[in-house]
């Protein structure tokens, strides 16, 4: 999907209709979660989908959007087949809803075919990222889990910028070579002036399908270590869970909240940490 020549989000002046609309959709929402990750390959997708399903599990209101535009990967995970309702002379779009009542929203969803490839300069992105939170009919929220591609780039960039009262999500994996680059996720964070909710530490070990033993995959306990010498919140240990890869390539998500397997009562922790710390952020507030 290339760009457009003359049109399209991000060229020209301010939209000041399209800022008022953005604050005033961003007021409907109580907690905004950008997932986000210092390098590709670390399940931070995957994070970002168990996370905004097990908090709509428990009976919150949850939207996840996907603002990785060159490799949108929230759909195919999901199972959403199909296309977004556009609503022309509202200039508003519906967000797709699961089986599950949660609202995603993605580019692949807008676009005529799904294999076709993103090509954006910057200022189309970030223009297109505004208009997922001013012309989408996300509704009232309790929270909206945002997936990033990895990286400091646009992308992370403008929700930062635009996305007022953003929290950062940052995940890793325990090895030094991940660290390394998440910290310069953690220091873009800082240099933003975005709040760090917490780290989470992802393919942290595995258990062995046959004999049931502990297995350091990449290592452990990296990203644990990393977040207490920061000073930062760590929210969960997530270990390799190889029915998660089968599961979003099916299209068909596990549910993680009544499963004792694996990664089962460590994605439960990670939505248990993320709703204490938001509570927690809420009454100091």
């Amino acid at each position: 999907m290339s760009e457009p020549a003359s049109q399209g989000c991000g060229h020209g002046g301010p939209d000041l209709e399209q800022e008022q609309r953005l604050h005033d959709n961003l007021q409907k929402i109580r907690f905004k979660l950008l997932v986000m990750s210092g390098k590709g390959g670390v399940g931070k997708s995957t994070v970002a989908a168990y996370l905004a399903l097990g908090l709509a599990a428990r009976g919150y209101s949850v939207g996840l959007m996907d603002v990785d535009l060159h490799g949108p990967s929230i759909p195919r995970m999901l199972g959403l087949k199909g296309h977004a309702k556009v609503q022309e002379e509202a200039q508003l779009i519906e967000p797709m809803v699961t089986r599950h009542g949660l609202k995603a929203l993605s580019v692949e969803m807008l676009m005529p075919d799904r294999e076709s490839s993103v090509i954006w300069r910057g200022p189309l992105k970030i223009g297109v990222i505004k208009q997922f939170v001013a012309n989408v009919d996300w509704g009232r929220l309790d929270f909206l889990v945002i997936d990033s591609p990895p990286g400091t780039g646009d992308e992370p960039l403008t929700v930062a910028q635009s996305v007022e009262g953003a929290l950062a999500v940052v995940v890793t994996t325990p090895q030094e070579m991940a660290l390394a680059d998440v910290r310069k996720s953690l220091d873009f964070c800082r240099q933003l002036e975005m709040p760090v909710l917490g780290v989470v530490e992802n393919m942290s070990g595995l258990t062995c399908p046959h004999c049931g033993q502990p297995v350091d995959l990449l290592g452990q306990g990296g990203g644990q270590a990393m977040a207490q010498r920061m000073g930062l919140d760590f929210l969960a240990r997530i270990p390799w869970d190889s029915r998660l890869v089968a599961a979003s390539d099916q299209g068909q998500p596990l549910d993680l909240e009544h499963d004792h397997n694996a990664a089962g009562p460590h994605y439960r922790d990670l939505v248990q940490a993320v709703l204490n710390r938001t509570a927690e952020r809420r009454q100091g507030s």
